[in-house]
């Protein structure tokens, strides 16, 4: 007797579907054979599956087994086949009803007692359920919260093989796991602007980074409030919207850091050690799995002490720097990941830190500031849109009892920024924020009145500008217009553009 099951496969953050066809027959010698491209994890599951299924009190005649997973010319990974592979079984060995697992969709692990135990990849599985048309999916209890998101999907969530087996038997009753959405709103955080003392100059340009989504660098001696700054920027940032909230789902769900959460409520923030490697930052592996960059996607990422990272590991970031994702090519697959998230960089100006510091003597050679800065490649520094110095704060500012810009009051006018730009942009499909803008669009909202073009054309000239740079302050302009209230392009938020894309030590 064949069986066939719908079941699926995670191919980057999406899903695809799987028919899994159980062959049995009764003559012959006994054999267990599969076939369809499955690796790893597949292969093994002949072993966890027997035994579960012994453990569930089930006993399958001798026979010859061919297990075919459709399409054959698309690799099949992971554990999430082992409860179809099971059900398959039992249906095509007659010990479950013919036709009781038509049109659900299974996906689970299986442990040599019949346990089922959660999987990742749940989420984008669930998504595919839906599209199918499959009128229920039945997965681990621990993976139901997740694939419950899934709104239109009847879930259900089981223990054991032998619970899935009995409740597709008619023999137990169960009943869809329910979803609550919840209320996406901003989380509280220990930290806070108001406990920063002075930078009120940085300050404001992460206000003008966090309301339109641009990357930012900052530059400055030790001590002086880099990473302080950085982590604060979290409380700043507008809650997740529930689209938003599925796709930081999907990702963590294929990477298997989602634990027992349903969603990501909060918007990711990332901090990685500069001995980070190129797949630690952008993904990759043998299966390719995805890395902080797409981590963080509509979150923040923190390099701190950007020069130390390994040169190869910072110039892999260019690609999803400039389009918003990340494309691993392997010999049998090409993945793409998200990877729209927001850069935040911290730098010392030089070896010792000191170069600029008024309070102290830069000790390092010009040679030696130039490797330290030649660490960071122009091309990547190019495609960082704001450049902000960040120096030691002066001790009358930290003994003076007046508090500084609350998170809260920067938050308000972020989230009218953004909603600004969110109602502008309504009917451009991938564009969000300001700093998503290109080609046409750019100079349909951003194109400068005839003061504003003059000094642009002045401070290209003479700071040599790049035309990816000349893009990106057109962009932060649009956000300081916006910051502003304003619906023009001016030349004072121009001005302002400038002075957040270029460092002190250049204007000289």
């Amino acid at each position: 007797m064949i069986a066939r099951l719908c079941c699926g496969g995670v191919q980057g953050v999406e899903g695809f579907r799987v028919d899994l066809e159980v062959e049995l027959v009764r003559r012959g010698l006994p054999a267990f054979v599969m076939v369809g491209l499955a690796e790893g994890a597949v292969r093994e599951a002949r072993e966890r599956v027997l035994a579960a299924v012994r453990a569930g009190g089930f006993r399958l005649p001798p026979a010859r087994v061919t297990v075919n997973f459709a399409p054959a010319d698309r690799r099949k990974e992971g554990s999430a086949y082992d409860l179809p592979l099971a059900v398959g079984l039992l249906c095509a060995a007659e010990l479950l009803p013919e036709g009781c697992a038509q049109g659900w969709f299974l996906a689970g692990e299986l442990s040599l007692t019949g346990e089922l135990r959660a999987v990742p990849g749940i989420l984008p599985l669930a998504l595919l359920a839906r599209k199918e048309g499959a009128k229920g999916m039945i997965v681990p209890a621990a993976n139901a919260a997740e694939a419950a998101a899934v709104q239109g999907l009847p879930v259900y969530g089981m223990a054991s093989l032998g619970e899935v087996a009995a409740f597709l038997a008619g023999a137990r009753a169960a009943s869809p796991v329910p979803f609550v959405r919840p209320e996406l709103e901003h989380p509280a955080y220990p930290v806070d602007f108001a406990d920063v003392r002075g930078q009120e100059h940085a300050k404001r340009a992460i206000e003008i980074a966090a309301a339109g989504g641009h990357n930012l660098l900052f530059v400055g001696p030790p001590g002086s409030g880099k990473s302080m700054l950085a982590r604060c920027i979290p409380t700043v940032l507008p809650p997740l919207t529930f689209e938003e909230s599925l796709e930081v789902t999907k990702i963590y769900s294929v990477a298997g850091r989602l634990g027992s959460h349903g969603l990501i409520l909060e918007r990711p923030f990332l901090e990685q050690h500069p001995t980070a490697s190129e797949i630690a930052l952008v993904g990759g592996g043998a299966i390719p799995r995805p890395g902080a960059v797409s981590l963080a996607h509509r979150g923040v990422l923190f390099l701190d002490e950007l020069p130390e990272y390994p040169r190869g590991a910072l110039e892999v970031l260019r690609q999803p720097l400039e389009t918003g994702e990340v494309t691993i090519s392997r010999s049998a697959q090409i993945v793409t990941f998200p990877a729209d998230c927001m850069l935040v960089a911290a730098m010392n100006p030089c070896p010792c830190g000191y170069l600029g510091d008024p309070g102290h003597e830069c000790v390092c050679s010009p040679a030696q500031i130039r490797r330290y800065q030649g660490r960071i490649s122009g091309p990547l520094l190019d495609r960082i849109d704001m450049h902000v110095t960040v120096p030691a704060v002066p001790y009358d500012e930290l003994q003076s009892g007046r508090p500084g810009t609350s998170s809260a009051v920067m938050r308000e006018r972020i989230a009218a920024a953004r909603a600004v730009q969110r109602e502008r942009y309504r009917s451009m499909p991938g564009c969000r924020t300001n700093a998503d803008l290109a080609g046409r669009a750019l100079s349909v909202w951003c194109e400068p009145d005839k003061a504003g073009q003059a000094f642009l054309r002045e401070a290209v000239h003479n700071l040599a500008l790049s035309a990816r740079a000349y893009t990106r302050i057109l962009r932060i302009a649009r956000t300081v217009a916006d910051l502003d209230g304003c619906e023009h392009v001016e030349l004072r938020h121009l001005a302002e553009a400038v002075s957040c894309r270029v460092l002190d030590r250049d204007r000289g």
